[in-house]
């Protein structure tokens, strides 16, 4: 602690709205991870796995986390050795861009797992994700520029004539109605 004490005399509101400023700056920088839900069922044929499976590895390509469903019907629950099966095929069609973050479990009549982006592709998605903001923002800064530009001030010359523009034009006599 300074001797004798220092303070610094400031505009409180300016100090807030830097501060939110910052705070907003931030937050635009921050990439968000959505977790994305792929449902399976046991008899999902191969067409469509393979489909399911695209998707979750563009999910996982885009930075993002994926849950993977097996849904169970009627007597099919007796059978959760199929759906477990399913979800080891995922892990391994998917091993080259994911890792798994939960291991497949059940919950009532659904088993699921939670896949996430391996180290790699998540900094891929953050790397892009930061160019297209500040392209964004780049763009943004040029059509403003633009914009300021176009916008000129008008010359004293063209100036309009004074009055109120919401009152109509004043006729040149007035008329009597009704007479």
């Amino acid at each position: 602690m300074a001797k004798p004490p220092v303070c610094k005399i400031m505009d409180y509101g300016k100090f807030k709205y830097e501060e939110k400023k910052k705070a907003s700056e931030a937050k635009k920088k921050q990439v968000v991870v959505h977790l994305k839900e792929v449902k399976l069922r046991p008899k999902t044929e191969e067409h469509d796995y393979e489909f399911k499976v695209r998707n979750i590895k563009r999910f996982l390509e885009e930075g993002n986390k994926s849950r993977v469903t097996i849904m169970f019907r009627g007597r099919e629950i007796t059978h959760k050795n199929l759906g477990q099966q399913i979800l080891e095929d995922v892990i391994k069609d998917c091993k080259e861009v994911g890792m798994v973050e939960m291991a497949p479990r059940m919950e009532g009549r659904q088993m699921f797992m939670i896949l996430a982006p391996n180290a790699r592709v998540a900094q891929r998605a953050r790397d892009l994700a930061r160019m297209q903001a500040e392209a964004s923002k780049k763009d943004h800064e040029k059509s403003h520029e633009k914009s300021e530009k176009t916008a000129a001030p008008e010359s004293p010359g063209d100036s309009k004539p004074e009055g109120n523009p919401a009152d109509p034009q004043p006729s040149a006599s007035p008329t009597a109605s009704g007479s």
